[in-house]
C-alpha cells in the first residue's frame, strides 16, 4: 500500500508538471504529438485525440512533444510532418508554455498546503536547547552552557534543532553568528563550525538534548551483560560522540562481533561499559539489545502552517541549498549530499508509514523543488527553453537548431550522470534509510499553540 501511495504522490507531481505544458499549449493552439512520463524506451502507450500518451523507463521527469518548439529530437524522437508545415509561434507563447509546468507544481504545492493547514501538521519536538558543550572547547570558554537556547543562526530565527542543522549547513560561512539565550539574556557568538566526520557538512560544535535513552534492556543481550539500565543516556560509542539514535544504530552494526567501549550518562555520573554487538533473533543486523525509551516525538499543530508560510519556508530552503551547492568550499555541501529517486522514495515511504501529514509536507517540498530546479537556465529544463526564447525575442531570430540540439544533448548527459551518481550514493545509504523505519515515533495530538 505504501509503495502504491509513493508512486501515486511522485507520479502526480510529474504528471501535473507536464499537464501544465500540455494545457497551455492546447489553449494557444499548438500541435501536441506526445505526452510522455519518463524518458527512454516506451513501457506502454495509447493514442487519444491524435496524441500519443506514453510511459517510459527512465523516471527522470517527462515531456510534451511540441513540434513548434525548439526541443531535442534525439531525446523526444523525430517529429511526424503531416500535411503542410506548422506555423511558427512567438517567443512569448514559448515562454508561457515553458512556465506552465513549474506553475502547476507551485499550484499543487499550495493545494497540498491547504490540506495540511486544515488537517494539522506534526512538528518535531526537538527545541533548540543546547544539551552538550564539550569540556575545554572554545564554546565552553566563551561561556556557553548546557541549557542555553539557540534563537538565531546568521540573523535568522530558529526554534528547533532541525532548523539549526539546516541553517548551519547551508550558510556559506565557516564562522557563523549565533544568537544564544541564557539567564543573562541574548548574546551573539561568532562560532566556528566543524565538518561532520562522515559527510563533511558543517555543523556547530554543540549538541541537542536528544541523546538515545535506554527504555528497555532485552534479557540475555550484550546490553544486559554489560549492565546497561533503563534511563541510561548513551553519549559515546567507540570513542565517537553520539548525537542521534540513527547514528548509534549505524555504528552498532559496524562493530558487529567487536568489543566496544560505550559511555552512558546515569544520573549525575558517567559510566563506561564494554559490550560486543551481536546478531540477535536470527537478524542480519547487529544489535546490543535495547529499545529506546522514546523515538522521534511529533506534536500536531492545529491548524497547520498556512499554505503561504509552508511553501515559502521550503522555497527558502531550496534556494539556500542551491546557493550552498554553488559554494562547496564554504559550506561543505556537494552533489554527494543530494538524493535521487531512491532517496525520495525512501523518505516519502517513511513519512507515509509514520503519518500521512508528514508525507504531504514532503510532497510540498518535492513540488517546490521541481518548480525551482526546472526554472534554472539549463538546456533540457524549462529554464533553458525560456532562456532560448528570450534570446529569440531580443535578436528577433531563433537560435540555430544544431546549437540547440547539441546543448540539449550535453546537458541531458550531465543531468543523467548526476542522477546516476546520487542514486549510487543513495544505495550506499540503505542502512541509514532502514534505520529510519526501525526508530520509534510518537505523534502527539494537540491543540493550537498559544
Amino acid at each position: 500500500m505504501v509503495i502504491l501511495l509513493v508512486m501515486l504522490f511522485f507520479g502526480a507531481s510529474i504528471f501535473l508538471h507536464e499537464y501544465g505544458h500540455y494545457w497551455v499549449a492546447r489553449k494557444l493552439g499548438l500541435k501536441v504529438e506526445e505526452f510522455a512520463i519518463g524518458f527512454g524506451p516506451k513501457i506502454c502507450s495509447w493514442k487519444k485525440d491524435g496524441i500519443d500518451w506514453t510511459l517510459r523507463w527512465i523516471p527522470a521527469g517527462g515531456f510534451v512533444k511540441l513540434p513548434q518548439l525548439q526541443t531535442s529530437e534525439a531525446l523526444e524522437g523525430e517529429y511526424n510532418e503531416e500535411n503542410e508545415p506548422l506555423p511558427a509561434i512567438s517567443p512569448r507563447d514559448k515562454i508561457l508554455v515553458s512556465l506552465a509546468g513549474p506553475f502547476m507544481n507551485v499550484v499543487f504545492a499550495f493545494a497540498v498546503g491547504a490540506v495540511v493547514y486544515l488537517t494539522g501538521y506534526p512538528q518535531r519536538v526537538n527545541p533548540s536547547v543546547i544539551g552538550i558543550v564539550e569540556k575545554g572547547s572554545a564554546e565552553e570558554q566563551m561561556g556557553i552552557k548546557e541549557g542555553d537556547r539557540i534563537v538565531a543562526i546568521d540573523g535568522r530565527e530558529v526554534e528547533t534543532w532541525e532548523e539549526i542543522l539546516t541553517r548551519v549547513a547551508l550558510v556559506p560561512k565557516r564562522i557563523i553568528p549565533v544568537d544564544i539565550e541564557s539567564n543573562q539574556g541574548v548574546k551573539t557568538y561568532q562560532l566556528e563550525t566543524v565538518g561532520e566526520e562522515e559527510t563533511g557538512i558543517k555543523q556547530l560544535n554543540l549538541y541537542m538534548q536528544d541523546l538515545p535513552v535506554v527504555g528497555r534492556v532485552q534479557p540475555d543481550s550484550p546490553a544486559e551483560r554489560a549492565g546497561l539500565q533503563p534511563k541510561d543516556k548513551i553519549i559515546e560509542f567507540n570513542g565517537e560522540k553520539i548525537e542521534s539514535r540513527g547514528q548509534l544504530i549505524k555504528n552498532v552494526n559496524e562493530r558487529k562481533g567487536q568489543p566496544t567501549q560505550l559511555i552512558v550518562s546515569r544520573g549525575d555520573e558517567q559510566v563506561e561499559v564494554t559490550l560486543t554487538p551481536e546478531v540477535l533473533n536470527d537478524e542480519d543486523r547487529a544489535r546490543i539489545g535495547i529499545a529506546f525509551s522514546t523515538g522521534g516525538t511529533y506534536r500536531v499543530m492545529k491548524p497547520g502552517p498556512t499554505p503561504w508560510a509552508h511553501v515559502w519556508k521550503v522555497t527558502e530552503q531550496t534556494l539556500m541549498t542551491i546557493g550552498a551547492l554553488s559554494q562547496p568550499k564554504k559550506t561543505g555541501v556537494s552533489p554527494s549530499d543530494l538524493s535521487g529517486p531512491v532517496g525520495i522514495f525512501a523518505n516519502l515511504s517513511y513519512y507515509l508509514a509514520t503519518d500521512f501529514r508528514l508525507a504531504l509536507g514532503f510532497l510540498i517540498l518535492l513540488n517546490v523543488n521541481l518548480a525551482i530546479l526546472n526554472l534554472l537556465p539549463i538546456p533540457v529544463l524549462d529554464g533553458g527553453h525560456i532562456t532560448f526564447s528570450l534570446i529569440e525575442w531580443v535578436t528577433r531570430k531563433p537560435m540555430k537548431g544544431k546549437l540547440v540540439e547539441a546543448s540539449y544533448m550535453v546537458c541531458f548527459f550531465l543531468l543523467i550522470s548526476l542522477m546516476l551518481y546520487v542514486t549510487v550514493r543513495d544505495l550506499g545509504r540503505i542502512s541509514l534509510f532502514k534505520s529510519m523505519f526501525e526508530s520509534e515515533v510518537r505523534i502527539e495530538e494537540a491543540g493550537s499553540p498559544e
